[in-house]
């Protein structure tokens, strides 16, 4: 329905030939066409690159790289699902991407299962990663990670419980291991359907993974290092552990994290105003003060502490020796960046948004926590509870100094119950940490009854779709950072990009002289005009090609 390109629509059907170059012509008032704005940063960051290495789709009507352009801008224009394509005109889609009309909701969610499923999401991913890493290996210097809690709300499967801290309280989720930058943007993401610990996972999957990036961008650009690290990962008091620390140590990794047992405060007499420079490049006031610290008697460390207006002293530690504590003390407060690209990510890409409704087997090895144990953990609470209610019953009935006779005997004799009924309970309290003491706290999910067991969410269309969006996210950065040069606001960068990407446009194709002319309309005020004038110009700089075609994209502002 709505399809004009009939004799390509039967060819590729009957004939099972390949999909035809994208076909434009002279549209105006085009909606969304501001998102095309976007082509060059997503080209520039590796949305179609490596593409056709992991990837392949059946031969059919719309190409491999129209899906892929197809699902960037639809992240961008925070169109967060695939059904949201239902309410969506498919004609004016299809004249961004050069075909009549755009694929049904049902159509690109099969195109998106082949792809996920039959390619290689997680390597395509990777491919990505080692590219941003060896683009700008600066960024790569400073690493901040942590996990996101994804709440699942379903009833395929009964996730293990989770605290969500966002949220306080525990619920079924999977957790969600992310790699940044210190300016926010992501690397990589691992997912935990059974979550065995920050440390665990750093030791065993991060900490590698990161170990042969560096190896690799050591080798291409034929660095030297003589630094006594090669580059700091930064995480929360949940990976705090001077034995972790100190085998980082030894691979030549620094560690820079909150300290989980500081202590008592220092004297105010020895911090000192410094002047520290943020990642965003402003320069701010903080009192510092420093110290060198045996930590757990097994490892010695930097200390170092912020004193607040109000006198509270934040303490850090690291093992970077090399840097200032003014530049480490921005490492560590910077981590807020990657918090801020999880709400929002949650808020505009819907990060937490379920995929597809599969399920995938879990291996019988994982260790898991063992019910048994968790119900008695439980009982034993509710006893250490129960009995220390009665304990403060028992303490607050005292005996007045003026008292009648006869209201002793009554005290006493409710002294005694109350104690008679402490020593029945701790009894039982014993008995529950004997049985709770004898149940093993981990056993391994084959080990577990058939009915207890629980199967992980699907993770391929995820992982394929999540670094859909990473791209999407490090474009919008990209743009973020031209439109910033003529805003007086920088926090409006964002704000104003949005507005962009849902901005109607006219698309004027000139194949004879090898143009593609994409004229925005106007925005709410002069100030926008004049940022995106200077936004096309870096653009129009980048000579971009549309895919598919041999047409140089053009921007311009509608006067």
């Amino acid at each position: 329905m709505g399809a004009t390109d009939v004799l390509g629509r039967i060819a590729t059907s009957l004939f099972r030939c390949e999909a035809f170059a994208p076909v434009f012509s002279c549209c105006y008032d085009v909606p969304n066409g501001g998102v095309l704005l976007a082509l060059p940063a997503l080209i520039a960051v590796g949305l179609l690159v490596h593409t056709s290495k992991y990837f392949a789709l059946p031969r059919g009507f719309y190409r491999q790289d129209t899906i892929f352009l197809l699902l960037a801008f639809m992240a961008l224009t925070r169109l967060k699902t695939v059904e949201d394509l239902r309410y969506c005109s498919p004609g004016e889609w299809g004249k961004l991407l050069g075909v009549d009309r755009i694929p049904e909701a049902k159509t690109l969610r099969e195109k998106v299962g082949i792809l996920s499923h039959e390619g290689e999401p997680r390597a395509w991913a990777g491919e990505l990663c080692r590219d941003w890493m060896t683009t700008d290996p600066d960024s790569a210097g400073i690493l901040y990670v942590d996990g996101h809690v994804r709440v699942y709300n379903g009833s395929q499967t009964e996730l293990p419980r989770h605290y969500v801290s966002r949220q306080k309280l525990c619920q079924r989720a999977t957790v969600d291991y992310w790699v940044n930058a210190m300016d926010g943007q992501p690397f990589f993401v691992i997912n935990k359907a059974v979550d065995p610990g920050l440390l665990q996972v750093l030791e065993e999957e991060i900490v590698p993974r990161l170990e042969r990036e560096v190896a690799r961008q050591a080798s291409i650009f034929g660095i030297d290092n003589i630094s006594p690290h090669h580059f700091t990962i930064v995480f929360d008091r949940e990976g705090y552990s001077p034995a972790f620390m100190g085998r980082m140590k030894e691979k030549g990794i620094a560690c820079l994290t909150y300290n989980k047992h500081p202590g008592s405060d220092w004297p105010e007499e020895e911090f000192q105003r410094q002047s520290v420079k943020l990642q965003a490049g402003n320069v701010i006031e903080m009192c510092l003060a420093e110290r060198g610290v045996f930590l757990g008697g097994e490892l010695w460390v930097r200390e170092i502490r912020k004193l607040t207006e109000s006198g509270h002293q934040t303490s850090i530690l690291s093992t970077d020796f090399i840097n200032d504590c003014g530049p480490v003390s921005a490492a560590m407060f910077a981590r807020w960046s990657q918090e801020n690209f999880f709400r929002y990510m949650r808020q505009h890409f819907n990060l937490d948004r379920l995929i597809d409704y599969s399920t995938d087997d879990i291996s019988a090895t994982t260790k898991v926590v063992n019910p048994q144990y968790r119900e008695l953990d439980g009982e034993v609470r509710k006893g250490v509870a129960k009995l220390n209610r009665k304990r403060k019953e028992f303490g607050a009935i005292m005996l007045k100094d003026t008292i009648e006779p006869g209201q002793v005997e009554a005290y006493e004799q409710k002294k005694s119950a109350l104690q008679e009924e402490i020593a029945v309970k701790e009894k039982d309290l014993a008995e529950l940490k004997v049985c709770r003491a004898a149940t093993p706290k981990h056993v391994t999910l084959g080990d577990l009854p058939e009915n207890e067991r629980f199967r992980q969410l699907g993770v391929r269309s995820k992982y394929f779709i999540d670094t859909i969006k990473m791209v999407a996210y490090r474009a919008e950065t990209a743009m973020a950072g031209i439109v910033r040069e003529k805003l007086s606001r920088h926090d409006d960068a964002r704000t104003l990009l949005r507005g962009i990407y849902t901005t109607t446009a006219d698309i004027v194709p000139d194949e004879a002289a090898g143009t593609f002319t994409v004229r925005l309309h106007q925005l709410a005020n002069r100030m926008s005009g004049e940022v995106v004038r200077h936004l096309c110009n870096e653009l129009n700089d980048s000579m971009t090609l549309f895919p598919g075609t041999n047409m140089r994209l053009i921007y311009e502002l509608v006067s």
